[in-house]
């Protein structure tokens, strides 16, 4: 049953997105985040004190949510068919494989017309960079990058979790990723309050940017893509971003395109230089956007696929 339900959340997901009037969970477990760090900041005065507040803050969101949903599930387990419903819907909150492919549109679509101010503006919702002075390619870049990034956060790992414990380590997941996403900066605001959670996430993601090369090496096979390089870049420059796990999807991505990513970002007004990913083949182009979305899409199908196939071989 819960494979069913991973395979009805992940249509779902593909049909419905994440649309702006829905109560995502993420969006409360924000609001949670958010409540929390005021109280510890209000508590907690030196470094030390505010990065064990960080912990604090990471065992006070995280576990609730696993709690909470697993509660929700075996509540709903009286019956088969609302269990099916809640657990589907539930798995489908952690997706975002339309939403990634959405954001992504938009932003290909304006630069189509040749507004780069609008461009940049629409960059913004979906990146932790500053885009203010971003040129075309530069925003075609980090549209790539943040799609091939979020391949996994949005996509392989939360499917990943779901197959090894359904909805509960999921959605616990998503707030582990929604932890770092919120606080897991190395600015001198959360340098101390988001060491925790920014490590963490690493650890989470782990083996899910690993196991993206296989999958994404052969969701490019399946497009006709570079698949050799995919996997060749994807190795080789894996230690070029100062996340221990980026690298590997963004490699995949600029190996089985031919392009380079990475480079010098501005973030919070101080400027983060980051090794380059992948070899210049070419100049990267708007048509990457599109083409970068098949591959996460071609990639989201493999997972399910290779994550079902594992999980029968293993638990029969």
């Amino acid at each position: 049953m819960n494979i069913l339900s991973i395979y009805i959340g992940y249509i779902i997901d593909l049909i419905v997105g994440d649309p702006y009037s829905f109560p995502h969970p993420v969006r409360y477990i924000g609001n949670l985040i958010k409540f929390i760090e005021k109280r510890i900041r209000k508590i907690a005065k030196t470094d030390r004190d505010i990065k064990i507040g960080g912990f604090v803050l990471w065992f006070f969101t995280v576990i609730p949510v696993y709690i909470i949903t697993y509660l929700i599930i075996k509540i709903s387990s009286f019956n088969i068919y609302i269990y099916l419903f809640v657990n589907s819907l539930i798995i489908y909150t952690t997706l975002a494989t339309k939403c990634l492919k959405d954001e992504a549109v938009k932003i290909y679509k304006v630069l189509k017309t040749g507004d780069i101010e609008k461009s940049r503006i629409q960059l913004s919702y979906i990146v932790g960079r500053d885009t203010e002075h971003l040129g075309e390619g530069e925003i075609i870049r980090a549209t790539v990058e943040t799609v091939a990034e979020n391949t996994v956060d949005g996509i392989i790992a939360p499917m990943f979790y779901a197959f090894i414990g359904g909805a509960p380590l999921a959605m616990a997941y998503k707030a582990i990723n929604t932890l770092d996403s919120t606080v897991g900066y190395k600015n001198e605001k959360y340098l101390h309050l988001g060491f925790a959670s920014a490590r963490i996430d690493d650890i989470a993601n782990y083996i899910p940017a690993r196991i993206s090369v296989l999958l994404m090496s052969i969701g490019s096979l399946l497009l006709g893509y570079n698949f050799k390089s995919c996997a060749k870049i994807a190795i080789r420059d894996r230690k070029n971003h100062k996340s221990p796990n980026c690298a590997y999807s963004e490699g995949a991505v600029a190996g089985a395109l031919g392009i380079q990513l990475g480079g010098t970002n501005i973030y919070f007004g101080q400027e983060v230089y980051k090794p380059t990913i992948g070899d210049k083949d070419r100049e990267i182009e708007i048509e990457d956007i599109v083409k970068t979305n098949k591959i996460m899409y071609a990639t989201s199908i493999t997972s399910m696929i290779v994550f079902t196939l594992v999980y029968v071989l293993c638990v029969g």
